[in-house]
């Protein structure tokens, strides 16, 4: 899986994987969401493993040749939106306003999660909450705030 976050999405999900003894492989890479997709094509392939999956923000993108590249391709496309720190959000609140960015976002999340820090995620503080934010993440609309994000939480869930 390719993520588009340095720090927050492989700690988290990295995290995920060892509390729920799944086993994933994350490469993380500063990118358009269109050049990371095929970046996780490239270096990761459903011959080695089950899936292909990358995970990225919408911040300033247009994400519609992503989604685009991602089905040509056959990768899994998990777009946050404006960024992953929403999912993060839904783990304690359900969460339906309007973002402005990720910066904002950041500020909601510091409600839940007081000092949060990009850089320092300990994903223990989000596992009880996984579950609600699958809930929570399904019932948003595809504009912002949104993720996809439980598409691939229910996938590692699973192993």
């Amino acid at each position: 899986m390719v993520t588009g976050g340095e720090r927050t999405e492989p700690a988290y999900i990295n995290g995920l994987a060892r509390a729920r003894g799944a086993r994933v492989k994350v490469r993380s890479r500063t990118d358009s969401p269109e050049n990371l997709v095929r970046y996780a094509k490239r270096i990761f392939t459903t011959d080695e493993y089950d899936s292909v999956w990358c995970v990225v923000d919408v911040d300033e993108f247009d994400v519609e040749a992503a989604h685009a590249e991602a089905e040509r391709l056959g990768v899994e496309l998990v777009v946050s939106n404006p960024c992953f720190e929403i999912w993060l959000i839904l783990h304690f609140a359900d969460h339906r306003a309007h973002v402005d960015n990720g910066k904002a976002c950041c500020r909601l999340l510091t409600k839940h999660v007081p000092g949060y820090d990009k850089s320092k995620v300990d994903y223990a503080v989000f596992d009880e909450g996984v579950e609600v934010a699958i809930k929570r993440a399904k019932e948003l609309g595809p504009e912002n705030p949104s993720t996809d994000m439980w598409r691939l939480v229910e996938v590692l869930l699973k192993y």
